[in-house]
């Protein structure tokens, strides 16, 4: 029998894999990660409270592992940190990487566990050619989570499995009233599990309210002043609404000046970008491509994908967009995909013209 660490939110998806684990008779220890305390949504002593009953229903082992400090400094705060630096970040990257498939690992391993398996919406297989491990997107197109395991090497790939990458949601939904999970019909959160109410800014301010900015300029592309705004941290590139301008064209956030503390507006063409500068390069492969592959490119999770061509360097990644691509934002992950094989990502450094 193998043993086997299930890491379990709280929610439905975690608890029909923790299902699937079990029903195929491996020994499952379920491990709640207790990250950002009872104001989250997601991985709460609430939502541990629903795994754990969902555990005691499987006949398996569960344990609460308290990670709060550790987020709070390796999420949070280098969230916050980013938005102050005029990037708009995506923390689901840093803590799927470190804290479910390296920290929930160590754990594991200490379990004398031989993997760990997440409710994730995601495949991971051998390429026949090469034996190499691949992450491949879920059946489920709509709920795919691959933009999100970029980062995920190819040790990490053998030790991990997403026991949904071959059911849709409505499947597993099913599947957990079939079962009497107490998570059957939990509703599932869409936004950052610390972000509860979609205020992004508020935590800013509450992880550095000395670093503050402050108020600043809102101007055009010719740095001609339009207006005032009271923090950069309140927006993001491709915002439409909340500058406080009234204008004839609509206006959009085209860039964020950090270090003179501006806003900078302009028209929806100022949006569009034909290249852009990808940094930390992660490769699942292990090897970069060679210059010139193509690949589907998306820059935000509900980004449907971009046609590009690569040129792999030593300190970042140029994606050659065969079309401009609109809101192509700092901060964000820009992944590369090769049908439904994920080849890598990075973090997008910068449009450039």
């Amino acid at each position: 029998m193998t043993r086997v660490v299930v890491a379990m939110s709280g929610g439905v998806d975690s608890s029909v894999a923790a299902s699937l684990v079990v029903e195929r008779g491996d020994e499952a220890i379920g491990v709640t990660m207790n990250l950002a305390g009872s104001s989250s949504r997601c991985c709460s002593l609430e939502d541990a409270d629903d795994a754990r009953r969902v555990a005691d229903r499987l006949g398996m082992r569960f344990f609460v592992a308290n990670y709060r400090e550790r987020f709070q400094r390796e999420v949070i705060d280098e969230f916050a940190s980013a938005y102050l630096a005029g990037r708009t970040p995506i923390p689901c990257v840093a803590c799927n990487q470190r804290f479910k498939f390296e920290y929930l690992l160590e754990r594991a391993r200490v379990f004398g566990a031989e993997s760990v398996a997440s409710g994730h919406y995601a495949r991971v297989d051998r390429d026949p050619a090469t034996g190499l491990f691949r992450l491949r997107r879920a059946i489920d197109a709509h709920k795919d989570q691959t933009y999100f395991l970029f980062g995920l090497s190819q040790a990490q790939l053998e030790a991990v499995e997403f026991p949904l990458g071959e059911m849709t949601k409505a499947e597993v939904r099913e599947r957990a009233r079939k079962l009497g999970l107490a998570t059957a019909e939990k509703p599932e959160s869409q936004e950052i599990c610390f972000v509860p109410d979609g205020d992004y800014a508020a935590v800013v301010e509450r992880a550095r309210p000395g670093d503050l900015p402050g108020e600043g300029e809102i101007v055009d592309g010719a740095g001609r002043v339009l207006g005032r705004h009271r923090g950069i941290h309140h927006f993001t590139v491709g915002q439409r609404r909340g500058l406080g301008i009234a204008a004839e064209d609509r206006l959009y956030v085209t860039a964020l000046d950090a270090e003179r503390n501006r806003v900078v507006v302009g028209g929806e063409r100022e949006l569009e970008a034909p290249v852009a500068r990808v940094e930390q390069v992660s490769w699942i492969a292990g090897a970069a491509p060679s210059a010139g592959s193509r690949a589907q490119v998306r820059i935000r999770h509900q980004h449907a994908g971009a046609s590009a061509r690569l040129e792999p360097g030593a300190e970042a990644t140029l994606v050659h967009f065969d079309a401009p691509v609109r809101a192509v934002a700092p901060g964000q992950a820009a992944v590369f995909y090769d049908g439904d094989v994920v080849l890598g990502g990075g973090w997008i450094g910068r449009a450039a013209s």
